[in-house]
């Protein structure tokens, strides 16, 4: 039978629950979906501890997912059963083997593009999109540090980035996870969690500081990647796994740009949400692809949420109802 995974109320894995559910017909607007994947992300994780509240509970979580077209309801004609498709962003619920999706968050899967390789791909694929092109672009002439660099963003945020041409430099909490952040083209790679970041950095850029950092940790780590950037550099924090970031003072971000860009806010865009996804599914068939760490049965979302929060993983994780 098929099932969903509900949260009951914010707070541990224990808040999540197994129940069956039946299919639901599509009202206007809408389609079903039948997932063949779905992707596992740390905003699943911020929405069931509460750091993000969701506006009603129990929800069912989770952002992002491909399959295929069951039904599709009045007033949808671009879409049509039998038809692949991959999405992310709001309406969260995602962890159902089914679900009801507005029609405009569905993108058409090109041949050639796995649903498996889709679902670990499109939250994370329009965060770096995002990140690459309109936070700071990103070209040749760029140093990029990346944070946490063998994670599911931050492998591909590497991969993408030395593409177009940049120089890529990654943090790691191990040397198996420097590995896998060399293999996806880092340039260089700092192990370690407890390194003076500043100062590595400013001997692989002679000083200089880079242009660009990707923090998606969080934590009081801030300050120490906004003293890796150089003058009008940019930093851009889009993950607190470490925890909330403390207050600063604007004496602390100096000349430095700092921006705390949103995902669901670009993909919620109507221009930019259609026009990231080509770009995506361009740069996959380029073979720009995330690395899928593990796969896990759709009732067993709490162990994969709980091996995410504890680092037991890289790459991107996928449920599979």
């Amino acid at each position: 039978m098929d099932c969903m995974v509900r949260m009951t109320g914010p707070g541990g894995v224990e808040r999540l629950e197994v129940l069956p559910c039946a299919p639901q017909e599509p009202g206007p607007g809408e389609i079903r979906i039948r997932h063949d994947a779905i992707g596992v992300n740390f905003l699943d994780i911020y929405h069931r501890t509460g750091l993000y509240p969701l506006p009603g509970l129990p929800a069912v979580l989770g952002v992002e997912g491909a399959g295929v077209v069951e039904a599709v309801g009045p007033g949808v004609a671009a879409l049509a059963p039998g038809q692949r498709v991959a999405y992310c962003g709001a309406p969260v619920g995602a962890y159902a083997a089914t679900r009801l999706l507005p029609a405009a968050r569905a993108v058409p899967l090109p041949e050639g593009i796995a649903a498996r390789l889709a679902a670990a791909a499109m939250l994370r694929g329009l965060t770096a999109h995002m990140l690459l092109t309109r936070v700071h672009p990103v070209g040749p002439d760029t140093t990029l540090l990346v944070l946490a660099a063998a994670g599911g963003l931050g492998a591909l945020l590497v991969r993408w980035a030395s593409r177009l041409g940049a120089r890529v430099i990654g943090t790691v909490g191990s040397p198996a996870k420097a590995a896998l952040a060399e293999r996806a083209g880092a340039g260089a790679v700092i192990v370690g969690r407890d390194v003076d970041l500043p100062a590595e950095v400013a001997a692989l850029t002679g000083g200089r500081g880079v242009d660009f950092a990707v923090d998606g940790v969080g934590g009081a780590g801030l300050l120490k990647v906004l003293g890796c950037v150089r003058p009008f550099g940019t930093v851009a924090n889009v993950g607190q796994a470490a925890g909330p970031v403390p207050p600063l003072r604007i004496e602390q971000i100096g000349s430095r740009r700092l921006s705390r860009p949103s995902v669901m806010a670009y993909s919620a865009d109507p221009e930019a949400y259609p026009a990231a996804a080509a770009a995506l599914f361009a740069a996959l068939r380029e073979g720009i692809v995330p690395e899928i760490g593990a796969e896990y049965p759709l009732a067993e979302a709490a162990r994969a949420q709980a091996d995410l929060e504890a680092g037991r993983t890289v790459g991107s994780l996928l449920l599979i109802p």
